[in-house]
């Protein structure tokens, strides 16, 4: 009888998995993409060229990535493979790629 059990118990893990992903989400306004736009173009930075990156919301930025401050906003910005995204400094997970 021990045998379903296991079954359930992976599937509540599966789906306690799923909320606990859902609840990482990041959302950003659209009025906080606009102030980032906005001031990236006013201080423009070069793009760093990562290879092999696969880059996308839940990558990581490396180290050697330097982070540039957006007042008003929690997190940072960089321009990478000719992508402006916003970082999570504390985790340098990527939260979202602004076009």
């Amino acid at each position: 009888m021990k045998t379903p059990l296991i079954p359930a118990v992976a599937g509540l893990a599966l789906i306690a998995g799923i909320g606990f992903a859902a609840a990482d989400e990041v959302i950003i306004t659209p009025e906080q993409q606009t102030v980032v736009k906005e001031y990236v173009h006013k201080h423009p930075i070069a793009s760093v060229n990562v290879l092999g990156l696969e880059l996308g919301v839940g990558s990581t930025v490396p180290d050697t990535v330097e982070l540039q401050e957006v007042p008003d906003v929690q997190y940072k910005y960089t321009i990478v493979n000719d992508h402006m995204v916003l970082v999570d400094p504390s985790t340098r997970r990527v939260v979202q790629v602004i076009q």
